[in-house]
């Protein structure tokens, strides 16, 4: 199998496993690595994913060996987006799942074309200082369709992503820290501890609380700020007796000065 689990409590680790072809997307990897996050999403004892390729690469795009299989105007016609209903497993696997769960990208090595858009589909992103981003598939007349054209704006801005998406140019980890393309950027060799230690700090907090605020961060793509601001409260009220208890906590000595290792 391509694809595997790594469980640490309620942190998963999902590891794409083809170093042979630098990570890079075949059918069957598409497949599993899309069932790995469904099963993620499922699993109420699952809190953080960290999403890692082994082998010092995260994913080089989609197989172009076989994508030069393909043929016919009908190649792709299982991956349409409905106009209704939940759409079908990407290309790329998993890249239009809408989890209420954060996922870290661990990067290591190239995380190009399709590879960026799974990077970019990952709420967090952590890079070596010798890993890189680009849309690569640009060379070849490959479209961006796993959500490229859509996150990537909404990280960096329409400029810089314009740039990027028309130029085709790497982008190198400490680039990509300054534009916003990336959160964190680690040493070579250690991306998939970071990301594993960030998402236990992540998984000790109060659940439910961090998902609506992640999904009110999510979701305000396109409102107005009153509108935004009515679904952050309307999504996150019920939330606010949850909070009433930390407060108490906190009234109890816990979490002084930004302390949050006894929470």
């Amino acid at each position: 199998m391509s694809v595997r689990i790594e469980k640490d409590g309620a942190v998963w680790t999902v590891i794409h496993s083809r170093p042979e072809a630098r990570n890079a997307m075949d059918p069957e990897s598409a497949a599993s690595l899309y069932d790995a996050f469904r099963a993620f999403e499922a699993d109420d004892s699952a809190g953080v994913a960290v999403f890692w390729g082994q082998g010092g690469a995260f994913c080089a795009g989609w197989d172009l060996k076989h994508a030069a299989a393909l043929s016919g105007a009908g190649a792709l016609n299982s991956f349409d987006f409905p106009d209704e209903g939940e759409p079908p497993m990407a290309t790329m696997g998993p890249s239009r799942l809408e989890l209420s769960k954060p996922v870290i990208a661990a990067v290591a090595g190239p995380a190009v074309a399709g590879g960026m858009e799974l990077a970019l589909w990952c709420d967090l992103r952590v890079m070596e200082e010798t890993a890189f981003m680009g849309v690569y598939c640009r060379r070849w007349g490959i479209p961006l369709i796993d959500g490229g054209t859509v996150r990537l704006p909404r990280l960096v801005g329409e400029g810089r992503a314009m740039d990027l998406v028309l130029t085709a140019r790497r982008v190198d980890a400490n680039e990509a820290l300054a534009i916003g393309l990336c959160e964190y950027v680690v040493p070579q060799g250690e991306a998939r501890q970071r990301a594993e230690a960030l998402a236990r700090d992540i998984a000790r907090f109060p659940q439910s609380c961090m998902r609506a605020d992640r999904r009110s961060v999510r979701a305000q793509h396109g409102l107005s700020e009153r509108e935004a601001l009515r679904q952050e409260w309307r999504g996150s009220k019920a939330e606010v007796a949850g909070g009433v208890e930390g407060a108490v906590k906190f009234a109890g000595g816990k979490g002084r000065g930004g302390d949050f290792r006894d929470i």
